[in-house]
C-alpha cells in the first residue's frame, strides 16, 4: 500500500473531512505507540508501511513505560480530539497497520503490550468492523 491509499483508508474509516487530517491523526497515533514499543518492535512493526509513515512509529524515543489510559490521553492532548474519539481512531489506525504486517508481527507487538492495551487491537480480531 502506498502512502495516498494508507491516508485515503485513514480517512475513509475515520470519517474525516481531508487527507490532512488523515496524516494527522496517523501522525499521532504511531508516535504515541512508537514511544511505547521498544525501539527494534516499533522498526518491525513500522517496516511494511509506506516510507511516508513508517518514521511515524519510529521517530519517538521508544521503551516508555505507560498504561493504555496514557496512551489514550496522550492521543486526545496531541490530536486534539475527545477520549472516545482518540480510542476509536487509535483501533482504526492500528487496524490498518495490521493489515499491512504479518499476523507473527502484531502477535509480538501485543506480547510487548500489557494487558491493558487489548482494547487497541479490538478491530485486528474482528471480522465485521464498523467502516
Amino acid at each position: 500500500m502506498n502512502y495516498d491509499a494508507f491516508l485515503g483508508e485513514v480517512q475513509h474509516r475515520l470519517e474525516l473531512p481531508d487527507e490532512g487530517h488523515a496524516a494527522k491523526m496517523t501522525r499521532v497515533v504511531l508516535n504515541t505507540l512508537g514511544e511505547r514499543l521498544g525501539e527494534g518492535e516499533a522498526a518491525d512493526l513500522a517496516a511494511p508501511l509506506p516510507m511516508e509513515i513508517d518514521r511515524f512509529l519510529t521517530e519517538s524515543r521508544g521503551g516508555q513505560q505507560f498504561t493504555y489510559q496514557e496512551f489514550i490521553d496522550r492521543v486526545c492532548r496531541r490530536a486534539d480530539v475527545e477520549e472516545a474519539d482518540a480510542h476509536f481512531y487509535a483501533q482504526a489506525i492500528v487496524a490498518l497497520v495490521a493489515e499491512c504486517a504479518t499476523g507473527s508481527e502484531m502477535q509480538q507487538v501485543q506480547e510487548q503490550l500489557p494487558e491493558d492495551y487489548e482494547e487497541l487491537f479490538e478491530f485486528t480480531e474482528q471480522e465485521a468492523v464498523p467502516w
